[in-house]
């Protein structure tokens, strides 16, 4: 080469107009993906307050075996409110869960059965979608 002649230089990196095209790609896979995701997650607590319902149940089930009734609470399953020797418990491991979106479990005992729900994410009766009742 000769000194004289002006080499070019090289520079490495990107132009402004592909960090934008893969900025737009990026953002068209977000919300392709995105909706998808948090459905799962609601799926998912759904499923986590069905399934702490079904272990509430059968703890309440176990102390109405041994008690003769069920609990005036669900703190009753943690703790002998009974004062009676009759109370093998606790009934549940731990601490008396919440439903997966932080509220507590609406309770109401009755003679021979009784109503244990969630009220869904806004944590009032009623609803639909992700603000369902999920309970029996």
């Amino acid at each position: 080469m000769e000194p004289n002649m002006k080499q070019r230089k090289t520079h490495k990196g990107f132009t402004l107009i592909e960090l934008l095209v893969v900025l737009a790609i990026l953002g068209m896979l977000a919300a392709l993906v995105g909706p998808a995701i948090f459905n799962n997650l609601t799926k998912g607590q759904k499923a986590t307050a069905a399934s702490q319902i079904s272990n509430l149940a059968s703890a309440l089930d176990s102390y109405r075996l041994d008690v003769g009734r069920y609990p005036e609470a669900l703190a009753g399953l943690t703790k002998n409110d009974t004062g009676r020797d009759a109370w093998a418990g606790p009934y549940l491991r731990g601490e008396l869960p919440k439903d997966p979106w932080g509220h507590d479990y609406y309770y109401k005992p009755g003679d021979k059965d009784f109503v244990l729900m969630s009220y869904g994410k806004d944590g009032t009766p009623g609803g639909d979608g992700d603000a369902a009742d999920i309970g029996r």
